[in-house]
């Protein structure tokens, strides 16, 4: 079992809560924006907890920073730009997959338009990197700064992201004679307060007249080809590191402790 973990850190020195977090789930992967903790330190941290060894993988992109508690080596990199990261992960006896991890335009600067009509250039690189490794085993994690109904996560020629197993296994839709492969989106079971969990990763009560207040801008993606060995129950969306809350005493993410995005955590039985 891989375990996964991806948290926009909000630009703040988290690196003791990271540490715990990757202690506490055992994290093999763990996956890291708006991070401007200095690798040196970061390793520190994560490597000063028991007998742990976690790893730097270095990348042309400024976004995203990857540490993995396995040799870098099995983690190559297949294609990226300033925003996105696609590795093939290629670990010992296991099937290879992709991984791509993105941190995408924000809301504060692009409006929900130019955001739908940059998804399918995040598209056409992820289908680009699948032809060149030749296989679609591919899974997307990343704060999309969208949610999971907005229009560049839904639109076929976009990242065409369902909210059912049933529907992602069929494959892909035809529009207008032009085949587009599904995504499952499992994000889509984790709005509101039917469990335990956070009813999103990001909290904003805007003043204007449509607000959602909860939102889930930070995801996991999956190609059909992956949907067999995802664990439904082991995504999450985490509120605490075990010893202190991400939360505010009214339940808000609370970025004077933390992050105002709380991180998700998931497993592929690979």
């Amino acid at each position: 079992m891989t375990t996964f973990l991806f948290w926009n850190l909000n630009s703040k020195p988290l690196e003791s809560m990271v540490a715990t977090l990757a202690l506490n789930h055992d994290v093999d992967i763990l996956m890291l924006v708006e991070c401007n903790i200095l690798p040196a330190t970061m390793l520190q941290t994560l490597n000063s907890i028991e007998k742990t060894q976690y790893y730097f993988t270095r990348s042309n992109c400024e976004k995203v920073v990857i540490y993995t508690k396995f040799s870098p080596e099995f983690l190559q990199r297949v294609l990226e730009t300033n925003r996105l990261t696609i590795r093939k992960l290629s670990l010992p006896g296991l099937t290879p997959i992709l991984l791509a991890v993105t941190h995408f335009q924000s809301k504060r600067n692009w409006s929900a338009g130019s955001q739908a009509m940059e998804v399918p250039v995040l598209s056409k690189h992820i289908l680009k990197a699948e032809e060149e490794v030749q296989h679609s085993r591919t899974i997307l994690v990343g704060d999309l700064n969208m949610n999971p109904f907005e229009t560049g996560l839904v639109s076929a020629s976009g990242l065409n992201a369902v909210m059912t197993r049933e529907i992602a296994l069929r494959g892909s839709r035809t529009v207008d004679g032009n085949n587009y492969p599904f995504f499952y989106n499992p994000m889509w079971g984790h709005f509101g307060d039917a469990d335990e969990n956070p009813p999103g990763t990001y909290y904003y009560g805007g003043s204007e007249h449509e607000t959602f207040f909860w939102n889930i801008f930070d995801q996991v993606l999956l190609r059909p080809e992956l949907v067999d060995v995802f664990q439904n129950e082991s995504l999450k969306i985490l509120s605490t590191d075990g010893a202190n809350s991400f939360l505010s005493k009214h339940g808000l993410p609370d970025h004077s402790v933390a992050s105002d995005h709380l991180p998700i955590i998931f497993k592929l039985n690979l």
